[in-house]
């Protein structure tokens, strides 16, 4: 198993150090497959975290096992001073209850965004009022404890909507102390997405690379090539990867996405986990 870059004290004590430097750096750190805690003037908003083992014991001894490529880098209840937490969509690694109820006990209160057709799922899930997540929709704006997020649609594989037209799976752009970040969620490319990532200035994006592969009976993503021409095409200031180094069954080369971005001159970073990114 590999190992993760800063874990447990080690990562905790970064983070710290951060918190404590000059308040105008973004940092951002990679926790795991999609997950990562961004910080800057004080403010924490923490995408998609994954920080447990349920899908390991959930699809153990099946035929689809979900075998562990990189240990854990931390607790989910060691994690405080969080202000936002995002679930872009309803699968477990990124809606984990083993995650997210210790998290949001150690932030009794911090904020949890979600997709809006999502409200029912999420409270069931979680085992909380339905009514205590704060639901995001397609192109809705909201400020969110000094943190504005903007909602973007997600295909993964494909567009989806609740009756009301909601989407059932998002990306999330954050205005963060002045830096502007956005988090795809998983998702594939999709008419229209260029053209809504043009209207912003994006400073940072995480993209997911592990691709879509039917064999794998999971929904997909983009691949590699595909995360670097969208961020050649949409003017990304630096993207990192996501969606990878986690289950041996469902993963990507970062050397494909790394060669991906020299080739279009796109300027980016490949995070271990619990490594910190940081960009004044």
């Amino acid at each position: 198993m590999k190992q993760a870059i800063r874990k447990d004290e080690a990562l905790l004590a970064d983070i710290a150090e951060a918190r404590s430097g000059p308040p105008e750096p973004l940092h951002a750190w990679w926790l795991g497959q999609s997950g990562f805690l961004v910080l800057s003037g004080g403010r924490s908003l923490l995408f998609d975290p994954y920080l447990s083992d349920s899908l390991s014991r959930k699809y153990a001894g099946t035929d689809k096992p979900h075998e562990r490529i990189t240990e854990r880098v931390l607790a989910p209840e060691r994690l405080t001073g969080i202000d936002v937490v995002t679930s872009s969509h309803n699968h477990t690694d990124h809606l984990d209850r083993e995650t997210l109820e210790p998290l949001l006990q150690a932030n009794p209160e911090a904020a949890l965004v979600i997709p809006e057709a999502n409200r029912g799922f999420v409270g069931e899930r979680l085992g909380m009022d339905p009514a205590r997540p704060l639901g995001m929709e397609d192109g809705q704006r909201r400020e969110v404890a000094g943190i504005v997020l903007h909602g973007l649609p997600a295909a993964h594989d494909e567009l989806s909507t609740d009756e009301a037209g909601c989407p059932h799976f998002m990306g999330f752009v954050a205005e963060i102390n002045g830096w502007t970040v956005y988090h795809s969620g998983d998702t594939r490319l999709y008419e229209g997405l260029l053209e809504r990532l043009r209207g912003f200035t994006i400073d940072l994006a995480f993209l997911p690379i592990n691709g879509y592969k039917p064999e794998r009976r999971v929904a997909g993503n983009l691949d590699a090539a595909e995360a670097a021409g969208l961020a050649a095409a949409t003017g990304l200031g630096r993207v990192v990867p996501h969606h990878f180094d986690l289950f041996a069954f469902n993963t990507a080369d970062p050397a494909d996405f790394e060669h991906a971005c020299r080739r279009r001159g796109v300027p980016h970073t490949v995070l271990g986990n619990g490594e910190r990114l940081t960009l004044v």
